[in-house]
């Protein structure tokens, strides 16, 4: 079996999407706008390559529709082959530890004294990023989980969505802590 470094991840990423509804590649690319995009990025470049190469593998198929008068859709949904990988994918351990790529964090790296002049802009402007992205994040959660039966019916998600919260709520005292210095 590959490591989870040599797997392709977006291939199963798009299963799972599939496996809530059925979705056209539009649809599946503005995932990674909203819930997707807070913890995985793709772009329709790689998209619909990917979609491509699953349905020649069998595990996904598409269905044409149209829209309006003329614009043709293709609606994908899961086949059996793919919900099988999808199954035996989440089945698998995730034993590895997957580095953040934080910008910030790397350039802090290279600061070497508390009184470089540079350091203090730096954590305001986290400190208001941060802060944002957990407003925004607190309003997705009220939003798409108003109710313990909306929690019941996607709990994964619902746990992706309190860790990123608490991700972020760390992340703003921890900048507060040092604005403050």
């Amino acid at each position: 079996m590959p490591t989870i470094g040599q797997r392709n991840r977006l291939q199963y990423i798009i299963l799972g999407l599939l496996n809530q509804r059925p979705q056209t590649g539009y649809d599946l690319a503005k995932a990674f706008e909203n819930e997707i995009g807070e913890f995985w990025q793709a772009q329709h470049s790689q998209i619909y390559p990917m979609l491509k190469r699953l349905e020649a593998a069998g595990e996904i198929s598409h269905e044409d529709t149209v829209t309006g008068e003329k614009l043709a859709k293709k609606q994908y949904t899961l086949t059996a082959a793919g919900r099988e990988k999808l199954v035996a994918w989440v089945s698998q351990p995730s034993p590895e530890l997957t580095p953040s790529k934080d910008e910030f964090i790397l350039k802090l790296y290279f600061i070497k004294t508390a009184s470089d002049p540079r350091i203090q802009p730096m954590l305001r402007e986290q400190y208001q990023l941060h802060q944002s992205q957990l407003h925004h994040l607190q309003q997705r959660q009220e939003t798409v989980f108003p109710n313990q039966a909306a929690i019941d019916q996607a709990y994964g998600h619902y746990l992706i969505l309190d860790h990123a919260i608490e991700r972020e709520s760390h992340y703003v005292e921890w900048l507060a802590q040092y604005l403050e210095k």
